[in-house]
C-alpha cells in the first residue's frame, strides 16, 4: 500500500511565493504613501489690517487697488513661511476678499501647503498656525496687522479648490516658458496652463476660440459669427484638447457687437460675447481670466501670451492639441507706421507680436485670449485675435480686440 506523498506541488509553492510578494510590495507601497506622498492641504486665515481704509474698488478683485492690497499681503505671507522650517511645505497664499471693517480692512486669506499624506491634520494646522502668530508681526512692516483678529481654519480639498477656482486669472501650477514659442509650428499648451481658453465649434466644428469670463459667459471675435450666429448650431468645448474635451456646453445666445459690419466699421467693433446654456463646473483646469478694468494701460513692449488650436501655417487646418505663443504689444504708434498698418489700427485695436515676423496667431485663433499676468501672478485678458496680414509675416503682427476699449460694453451685456 502506497503512502500519501507529503511533497508540497511545485504550482503551490508558487502561489504562495507570489501571493507573499504581492501582498508585502502592497504594504510596502501604502507604507510609502503615508510616509512619503505629499497632499495638498488647504487652510483659511482671516486678520484686520488696521492702517488700510476700506475702498469701494476692493469689492471687485481686478481694480489695481484690491491687487495693490492684496500683493502686499501675499508678499508678507510668502515671507512668513519662506523663513520658517515649513518653507519646503509651503506652495501659495491668495487673497480672496477683503472687507469693511470698523477697525480698518479684514482680509481673507488661502493658504497651500503640501504635507506628507501621513502627517496628522491636527499636527499641521498646529505647525502652521505656530508659524503664523510667531512671524507674522515681524514680517508685517508695512501692514499693521492685529494679532488678535487672526483665525486659521482648515479647509477640505473641495472647499479649498473652489475658493481659488473661483478667483478669475489663476493658474493652479508653475509652468516653464522657453522663450519665443509660437503657435505656428510650436509647442504644445500643458493641461491646467491656460484654463479660460474655450473652442467654439459650428455644428461641433472648431470655428474660433474664446476665453471664459464667467461660468456661463465667453467673450470672442464678432467675426466669427459672420454667416451664421444662429445659437441652436453652435457649441462650446474646454480642456486643452478640442477631441476629447474636458467640458462641452450648449450655447444660449450670441450679442454681436452692435457696430460690427456696418458699411465702414471694417475691422472695428470685433467683439462678442456668448452665454452657455447650463454653467461650467469650474475646477483647475477650466475657469475664468480676469478682465481689465477700462483705465487699465497694458504698456507696449510688454510679454503677453496667445493660445489656440489655430493653424501651423497660413491657410492650414486647426489642430487638436492647445498651442501657445509669446508675443510683445507693439505700440499703435508703430504699428501705424506706412510699412506696417499703415494707419488702420484704432482706438480699439492693439498689435502684438514682432516685426520681424514669424511667431503669430493663425487661422482658427480669432476669438481667442492674449493675456499678461500681474506682478502677483494673476493673468488679465489683453487682447482678442481679430486680424491680420497673412500668418507671422514680416511688418505684419497679429491684431487683437483691445479688451479694456470694449469693457464697459462687455459689462453692459454680461453684467461682469
Amino acid at each position: 500500500m502506497d503512502r500519501a506523498s507529503n511533497r508540497i506541488e511545485p504550482w503551490k509553492i508558487a502561489v504562495i511565493v507570489v501571493s507573499v510578494v504581492v501582498g508585502l510590495a502592497l504594504i510596502i507601497g501604502l507604507i510609502a504613501y503615508f510616509l512619503c506622498y505629499d497632499q495638498e492641504r488647504f487652510y483659511n486665515t482671516s486678520f484686520l489690517i488696521t492702517n488700510v481704509q476700506y475702498d469701494r474698488k476692493f469689492e471687485r478683485q481686478t481694480t489695481v487697488e484690491f491687487g495693490n492690497v492684496s500683493h502686499y499681503i501675499e508678499t508678507m505671507i510668502s515671507e512668513v513661511f519662506r523663513g520658517s522650517f515649513l518653507s519646503k511645505r509651503y506652495i501659495r497664499s491668495h487673497v480672496v476678499s477683503l472687507s469693511p471693517d470698523p477697525g480698518g480692512v479684514l482680509a481673507s486669506v488661502v493658504l497651500v501647503f503640501k504635507f506628507a499624506a501621513g502627517d496628522s491634520k491636527d499636527t499641521s494646522w498646529g505647525l502652521v498656525d505656530k508659524v503664523l502668530r510667531e512671524r507674522l508681526q515681524t514680517v508685517s512692516t508695512f501692514l499693521n496687522i492685529d494679532q488678535s483678529t487672526l483665525t486659521l481654519t482648515e479647509l477640505n480639498k473641495e472647499n479649498g479648490d473652489n475658493l481659488l477656482n473661483n478667483c478669475c486669472g489663476i493658474r493652479r501650477q508653475t509652468f516653464s516658458f522657453t522663450g519665443l514659442e509660437r503657435i505656428i509650428g510650436g509647442q504644445q499648451a500643458q493641461t491646467g496652463e491656460w484654463p479660460w481658453q474655450a473652442s467654439i465649434q459650428l455644428e461641433g466644428t472648431h470655428r474660433c476660440g474664446a476665453s471664459v469670463i464667467s461660468n456661463t459667459w465667453l467673450v470672442t471675435a464678432a467675426h466669427c459669427f459672420r454667416g451664421e450666429s444662429d445659437p441652436r448650431k453652435w457649441t462650446a468645448s474646454f480642456g486643452i484638447r478640442l477631441r476629447p474635451p474636458e467640458q462641452r456646453r450648449l450655447v444660449r445666445r450670441i450679442i454681436v457687437h452692435e457696430s460690427y459690419n456696418n458699411p465702414v466699421s471694417g475691422h472695428e467693433y470685433d467683439v462678442a460675447v456668448v452665454e452657455l446654456a447650463s454653467a461650467i463646473e469650474f475646477t483647475s483646469d477650466v475657469h475664468s481670466v480676469c478682465l481689465p478694468e477700462a483705465s487699465h494701460i497694458f504698456a507696449a513692449n510688454t510679454s503677453c501670451f496667445v493660445t489656440g488650436w489655430g493653424a501651423l501655417e497660413n491657410d492650414g487646418s486647426s489642430v487638436n492639441e492647445l498651442r501657445q505663443a509669446e508675443v510683445k504689444i507693439i505700440s499703435t504708434q508703430i504699428c501705424n507706421r506706412r510699412e506696417v498698418y499703415s494707419g488702420a489700427i484704432t482706438a480699439g485695436m492693439l498689435c502684438a507680436g514682432y516685426l520681424e515676423g514669424q511667431v503669430d496667431a493663425c487661422q482658427g485663433d480669432s476669438g481667442g485670449p492674449l493675456v499678461q499676468a500681474n506682478s502677483r501672478g494673476i493673468w488679465y485678458l489683453v487682447g482678442i485675435v481679430s486680424w491680420g496680414d497673412e500668418c507671422g509675416k514680416r511688418n505684419k503682427p497679429g491684431v487683437y480686440t483691445r479688451v479694456t476699449y470694449y469693457r464697459n460694453w462687455i459689462n453692459s451685456k454680461t453684467g461682469i
